[in-house]
């Protein structure tokens, strides 16, 4: 495993400058990444999912029917149905003018919505059809998509999801043990929680690595796009991890060696500033009672993203991301048939990562 760091340039080495304990450990663990400035995420597109039209007929999703004023797919169709009705405020992360098609959907959900009052989708068509409905007794029928995996997308969920949880424990896979034993350990402790964060932290980096290179294609990509990724994306999955380990009960979080600390030894470790964050992050994940599958997939998605700086294949990066983000709609939605909304939900937290991480 060390090997396998060294190759990519991520050797293990301390994390953390201890006499600057004032600072943000998540901040200075970008420093582990030379050449890392994660103000540069600050540039790139949020991971959405956009379904439209566009110019070339191999970028056109298939039309199902005329919907609020314009012959649409499904997907667009759903997409403003929600995003009218629900009062939906989104942020381009680039210049507002993102092309939106069947390929780069899942980029922009602020440009998705112009596109769709650019080709003449109505907001009152949308009010009208809710309001028609209230009227009627019977319930609406939909009709039923299919959410079935294809063999290959059967495969890949199970190679993700393995990959995961080899590297990653599950909560009930790891022994606790508190800071709360005694007053003497307490203060022991406490007082060596930057080391213990620096020892922590580079063995979930080398878990982290050990993930990526399990994921199909990943080990395709360029020794530079693959270092790129890693760099961009290890903060946000680290992040990740850690809050699918919150205990609400207690306030506390649980790491890969069982050691659990709460809020504010959270913050003393070295998150700082941060520790509100991403303990509130924690929190949004809960109502979403994701598995290890999901939060599988979801890594995966965050890491293996074309719109992270300085790839040389973004196009190949993309084309590895596609059957991710699909193999987790479907998953999603069948895990949770009533609850359509669940995959955009989850889409919308790597986004939510990326702006903790250039905190």
């Amino acid at each position: 495993m060390f090997d396998c760091m060294e190759a990519l340039g991520l050797a293990p080495r301390p994390l953390f400058d201890v006499s600057g304990q004032g600072s943000c450990m998540l901040s200075k663990a970008s420093s582990y990444f030379s050449g890392l400035d994660p103000y540069a995420w600050a540039g790139t597109g949020s991971i959405q999912s956009v379904e439209t039209q566009s110019t070339s007929s191999e970028e056109m999703d298939k039309s199902s029917g005329y919907h609020y004023g314009v012959s649409s797919c499904e997907g667009c169709k759903g997409f403003f149905r929600r995003s009218i009705q629900k009062n939906m405020v989104y942020t381009c992360h680039r210049d507002k003018n993102c092309q939106i098609n069947k390929v780069t959907r899942n980029r922009c959900q602020y440009c998705r919505l112009q596109k769709c009052f650019e080709v003449g989708m109505s907001k009152e068509a949308v009010r009208n059809d809710r309001n028609k409905k209230k009227k009627d007794v019977k319930e609406e029928v939909v009709l039923p998509e299919n959410y079935e995996l294809s063999g290959e997308l059967e495969e890949l969920v199970k190679k993700v999801s393995k990959a995961h949880q080899e590297t990653f424990p599950s909560l009930g896979q790891l022994g606790k043990y508190t800071t709360n034993s005694s007053a003497d350990h307490r203060v022991q402790l406490d007082l060596g929680l930057w080391d213990k964060f620096s020892e922590l932290s580079t063995k979930c980096i080398i878990k982290i690595v050990e993930f990526a290179k399990r994921l199909p294609g990943f080990t395709t990509l360029t020794i530079a796009d693959q270092i790129t990724l890693l760099k961009s994306a290890c903060l946000d999955i680290l992040m990740l991890r850690i809050c699918t380990r919150y205990t609400p009960e207690q306030d506390t979080m649980t790491f890969s060696d069982g050691l659990t600390l709460n809020r504010t030894q959270m913050h003393n470790a070295g998150f700082g500033p941060l520790t509100e964050l991403v303990f509130a992050f924690a929190g949004q994940l809960l109502p979403l009672e994701m598995d290890d599958t999901e939060t599988g997939l979801l890594s995966a998605i965050c890491l293996i993203c074309g719109d992270r700086m300085d790839l040389e294949e973004p196009q190949k990066v993309d084309k590895l991301q596609e059957p991710l983000l699909e193999a987790l709609k479907i998953y999603t939605r069948r895990r949770r048939p009533n609850k359509p909304h669940m995959f955009p939900r989850m889409l919308m937290k790597v986004t939510d990562l990326r702006g903790i991480s250039t905190k």
